[in-house]
C-alpha cells in the first residue's frame, strides 16, 4: 500500500486542504472536520487503495484499518489543516448537534492511548495484588499505580491542551492557565477560604476532571483571538497571552470551573438515576444498539461520561459492559462464518476479524462480515441483548478506563467483590457463545443462495455461467482478462482482499486486453484508463481495476477503446494496456472485477483456475424483481 498517495488522494476528495478544519484519527479511521462537506466526494474516497469505508455522522470518517497511523501521518505532511478556516469560514451550515459531536470527539479522540495505556495498566495490577504477587502496600506497587493514577489526576491539563488545539488557540497557554486548578498553593489557598476581587472562591477538587478545563479553555480561546484581532503586532507575543491568562484564570476559577465541577456531578448523577431504576434495560438496549452506533462513529460521544463516571466514582456501570458484551459477539460472529463458509477469502477475513473483536477492534467485523449479512447482524444485535440484560441484572461494574476485551477483562476485578469477575467472564462466554451459535445455525451459504429464489430464478445456470448470457435476473460473468485465476483474498490490497468493494474476481493477466465479461453498457472510464465499470443487463455494477496503485502511472501504458454510454456485448475489447511495461515500472498487474453494488446481488464465483476470455466465472444473480 502507498501511504503517501493513498493520503493525496483522500485529501484531494474530501476538498482539498483548505476545507480540512481539523484533521484526527483513532485505532481504525481518519476523522476530518470539514468546512464545507459538499465538496466531499464519497464515491470516489471509496474507491482509493487502503480506504475500506467512508461514514458521514458530524465528521467525515474514512476508515482505514490497522494502516491508519501511517496515512494519518502521510496526511500531516501535506498542510496545516485548520488554518486556512480562521479566515474562511465554513459555507455549509452544520446543525448544533453536530458542532457538539465533533467538538466532543476532538477532544477526548486524542486522549484515548494515554486512558487505554493507564487503564491496562491499572487492571493489570489489580489483578497481581488479587493474586499476591505484588504487596499492594509496597513501593513498587504504589510508585506502578502513580503512572496509571496521574493520567487520571491530571485530565485538566490534558483536556486543555486538545480543547484548545480543536478550538486553534494555542495549546500551550491553554495549558498553562488551566494549571493553576492543580497548583498545590493554589489548592491549599482554596481549602483555606479564598476570595479574588472580594468574590468568594467555591473550594473545588479540580483533580482528574474535564469539564471546568472545557470551560475555562473555551473562554480563554475567545480572549486569545480578541487581543490578537486588537493588540498591535510589534507586542503580540507577550501581550496576548498575558491578557488571556490574567482574564481567563480568575473566570476560571469564580465561575467557570465551579460550573464545569457541578455539571459533571449532575451529568453522573442523571446517569446513575437512570441506572438505579432501569439499569438492566438501559444496558441491554445500549449494547443492541452498538453495532449501528460503533459503525457511524457516535459511540465516542459517551467520553464525558465515562471520564466523569471514573474519576467521579472510581466506576462505571453502564458502557463499559455494553461494550464487553458487543465486542464479543461481533467475535462470535465473525468465528461462526468462518467454520460455516466454504469460501476460503471470507473464511480468512473472518477469522482475522474474530480475533480483532476479541481484542476490541469491532470494525473490520462490522464492515467486513457483520453488515454485509443480515442474518449475521440479526444474530449479533439478539445476543447483545441477552449479554448487556445479563450484565446489566448482576450491575457488572467495570473499575478501568479502558476498551474491554478479553485482554483487559481484568478491568472487571473488584477487590471488594470477587462476583463482580466471574460476571464479566459469564458475559464474555453468553455473548460470544449465543453470537456464535444463532449466526452458525441461522446463516448459511446454501440457505442464502435459496432465498435468491424467491425472487425468481434464472433458468438454465450451468448454461448461463458457461456462455455468460442472461437469463431472467441472472448474469454469466465471462473472465475479463486472459490469465491465472487467483482468489480475492490474494490481492495485494485490502479494499478488493476483504471484499469491501464487492465479491469478484481476480486474474493475474498473460496478456494485456480487458474484454467486456457480458453485454452491458459503460458507465464509468477513469481518466487514466486503468479502471472502468460497465452495468450488465440485469442491474449489477461491474468495477474493473486493472493492476495495484496504477493510477499512478496516470494513464501511461493504457488505452481505452470505449466511452462512458457506448453499449458493449460480451466478449468486446475494452482496454488495452502494456503489460511489460506496467511490470517494468515495478507495479502488480492482476485486473479485478467484482460487483459494486453487492447487496442487491448474489455473486456465485466459479473455482476455476485457468481461463481466457471466452470462458465463464461468475454468476450474478438479482435479489429483486
Amino acid at each position: 500500500m502507498n501511504y503517501k498517495k493513498t493520503a493525496v488522494d483522500i485529501l484531494e476528495y474530501v476538498g482539498g486542504e483548505n476545507n480540512v478544519n481539523h484533521l484526527g484519527h483513532c485505532a481504525t479511521r481518519l476523522r476530518f472536520t470539514l468546512n464545507d462537506e459538499d465538496k466531499v466526494n464519497k464515491e470516489a474516497l471509496k474507491k482509493i487503495p487502503g480506504v475500506l469505508e467512508v461514514v458521514m455522522a458530524a465528521q467525515c470518517q474514512i476508515i482505514i484499518g490497522s494502516n491508519v497511523n501511517e496515512v494519518y501521518d502521510e496526511m500531516m505532511k501535506l498542510g496545516s489543516f485548520g488554518k486556512q478556516a480562521q479566515n474562511n469560514p465554513a459555507s455549509g451550515k452544520k446543525k448544533i448537534g453536530a458542532v457538539v459531536l465533533d467538538f466532543i470527539v476532538g477532544v477526548f479522540q486524542p486522549l484515548v492511548p494515554a486512558m487505554a495505556g493507564a487503564g491496562v495498566l491499572k487492571a493489570t495490577l489489580i489483578l497481581l495484588s488479587m493474586l499476591n504477587l505484588i504487596d499492594e502496600k509496597g513501593q513498587t506497587f504504589l510508585i506502578l499505580t502513580s503512572i496509571s493514577s496521574a493520567v487520571f489526576y491530571f485530565f485538566p491539563i490534558l483536556v486543555a491542551i486538545t480543547a484548545a488545539t480543536k478550538l486553534k488557540a494555542n495549546h500551550l497557554v491553554a495549558a498553562a492557565a488551566m494549571s493553576i486548578l492543580l497548583l498545590p498553593d493554589m489548592t491549599k489557598i482554596l481549602a483555606e477560604g479564598a476570595s479574588l476581587f472580594s468574590i468568594p472562591i467555591t473550594n473545588v477538587n479540580y483533580a482528574s476532571q474535564v469539564f471546568p478545563s472545557i470551560l475555562g479553555v473555551i473562554f480563554y480561546a475567545y480572549m486569545e483571538r480578541f487581543f490578537t484581532k486588537i493588540a498591535p503586532k510589534p507586542i503580540r507575543v507577550f501581550f496576548v497571552p498575558m491578557m488571556a491568562l490574567l482574564l481567563t484564570v480568575p473566570m476560571t476559577l469564580l465561575f467557570l470551573g465551579p460550573l464545569g465541577f457541578q455539571l459533571g456531578t449532575v451529568f453522573t448523577s442523571a446517569i446513575l438515576f437512570i441506572f438505579n431504576k432501569v439499569g438492566w434495560i438501559a444496558v441491554g438496549l445500549l449494547a443492541a444498539g452498538l453495532p449501528f452506533i460503533v459503525a457511524t462513529g457516535m459511540h465516542k460521544a459517551a467520553m464525558p461520561y465515562i471520564i466523569s463516571s471514573f474519576t467521579g466514582l472510581g466506576k462505571e456501570m453502564l458502557f463499559s459492559p455494553a461494550l464487553l458484551v458487543h465486542n464479543l459477539s461481533q467475535s462470535g460472529a465473525s468465528f461462526a462464518v468462518a467454520l460455516r463458509t466454504k469460501d476460503k477469502e471470507l473464511k480468512s477475513v473472518s477469522v482475522s476479524s474474530g480475533i480483532s473483536a476479541l481484542f476490541g477492534i469491532t470494525e473490520p467485523a462490522l464492515y467486513g462480515i457483520t453488515l454485509q449479512r443480515k442474518r449475521v447482524l440479526v444474530s449479533v444485535v439478539f445476543s447483545c441483548l441477552i449479554g448487556g440484560i445479563f450484565t446489566g441484572v448482576f450491575a457488572l461494574t467495570s473499575f478501568a478506563m479502558v476498551n474491554p476485551s478479553v485482554a483487559s477483562i481484568t478491568q472487571f476485578i473488584d477487590p471488594n467483590n470477587s462476583k463482580n469477575f466471574i460476571f464479566a467472564l459469564a458475559g464474555v462466554a453468553i455473548s460470544f457463545i449465543t453470537s456464535f451459535v444463532i449466526t452458525f445455525i441461522s446463516w448459511k451459504e446454501s440457505k442464502e443462495q435459496a432465498e435468491t429464489s424467491v425472487y425468481g430464478k434464472a433458468e438454465n445456470t450451468e448454461e448461463t455461467i458457461n456462455k455468460g448470457l442472461y437469463t431472467g435476473n441472472a448474469v454469466g460473468i465471462k473472465n475479463p482478462v486472459k490469465g491465472k485465476v487467483i482468489p480475492l483474498s490474494e490481492v495485494n490490497d485490502a479494499v478488493f482482499s476483504t471484499k469491501v468493494m464487492g465479491d469478484g474476481i481476480a486474474v493475474i493477466p498473460s496478456k494485456g486486453e480487458l474484454y467486456a465479461p457480458a453485454d452491458g453498457k459503460i458507465k464509468m472510464v477513469f481518466n487514466t484508463n486503468h479502471a472502468l465499470g460497465m452495468e450488465t443487463a440485469n442491474g449489477a455494477e461491474l468495477l474493473f481495476h486493472i493492476g495495484i496503485d496504477t493510477v499512478q502511472l496516470g494513464g501511461k501504458h493504457f488505452e481505452s477503446l470505449v466511452k462512458v454510454g457506448d453499449e458493449v456485448k460480451a466478449g468486446d475489447l475494452l482496454v488495452k494496456f502494456d503489460l511489460d511495461k506496467i511490470v517494468e515500472e515495478g507495479f502488480d498487474p492482476v485486473t479485478i472485477a467484482v460487483v459494486t453494488n453487492q447487496e442487491q446481488y448474489s455473486v456465485k464465483v466459479e473455482d476455476v483456475k485457468h481461463a481466457d476470455h471466452n470462458g465463464s466465472l461468475m454468476l450474478v444473480t438479482s435479489l429483486g424483481n
